[in-house]
């Protein structure tokens, strides 16, 4: 049995399918893509995900993308291996109730802050017609239109909506962990893993007019614990490749 695992920083969309499998003890490969030098659209990469982007598992040939995908195939395919599901009906629908969330109510939103403060540095860098010439290579019509935008800047009616569905976030958040532990009741799942990766970890350093500490203590209490967690001390210890000045954020895909 042989697993690849394609990705950038311990950050985002890479972080949140490195998790499951440092949580379930899975030996795997790790080949790092260089989102700042556009790795990820390069002829090799595309050849192993078309719609160039990070992150990809790689299990004995069978390729997987989209992070919450990866996440579940890794409990269907190692189900012997510890639970990061809690595999009864109303369990498993709770936890993707909440991984449907994050992935339509927080994952883009955070992302788009992130474009506008970092990436958007970067295409604004880049000469015209470079800047053109990478466009080109960007297989996924929706990823093209983002560069041009974070090269323009995103207007602040977007900033302010994304901003607001964040706030609306961490409050649902901070409510539910007044009732359970986790986000899916009494065990650690993939809900977790989807929230800290996208929100947990970036809300305190991107928003601190939100005041996070004062405004959620179970939210931080909830981080801790999961930081605290083995597997994702392993995941953050994963080596960093990013300049000094892009260090907090790593969701270009």
């Amino acid at each position: 049995m042989t697993l690849k695992y394609y990705h950038a920083e311990p950050l985002a969309n890479s972080l949140k399918s490195m998790l499951p499998l440092f949580e379930k003890g899975l030996a795997f490969e790790s080949i790092y893509v260089n989102l700042h030098r556009f790795e990820q659209h390069q002829p090799w990469f595309v050849a192993i995900n078309p719609e160039g982007q990070v992150p990809v598992l790689d299990h004995d040939g069978l390729i997987v993308t989209h992070t919450t995908v990866i996440n579940e195939y890794l409990e269907d395919a190692f189900p012997e291996l510890p639970p990061l599901r809690p595999n009864t009906p109303a369990g498993n629908a709770r936890m993707r109730y909440w991984n449907k969330f994050v992935d339509e109510h927080v994952m883009n939103f955070v992302s788009i802050h992130g474009w506008h403060r970092m990436v958007g540095i970067i295409a604004r860098n880049i000469e015209s017609g470079e800047f053109e010439k990478l466009l080109e290579s960007i297989p996924l019509h929706e990823q093209r239109e983002k560069w041009r935008t974070a090269r323009s800047g995103f207007s602040e009616a977007d900033l302010a909506n994304a901003t607001r569905k964040i706030e609306v976030a961490v409050d649902k958040v901070e409510a539910l962990l007044g009732e359970s532990e986790w986000l899916a009741g009494d065990m650690y799942t993939l809900a977790d893993i989807n929230f800290y990766s996208h929100c947990g970890m970036m809300v305190e350093r991107m928003f601190p007019e939100m005041e996070i500490a004062t405004r959620c203590p179970r939210l931080v209490d909830w981080r801790e614990r999961v930081t605290a967690r083995p597997a994702t001390q392993q995941a953050l210890a994963m080596p960093d490749h990013t300049a000094p000045g892009l260090r907090t954020w790593s969701g270009a895909r």
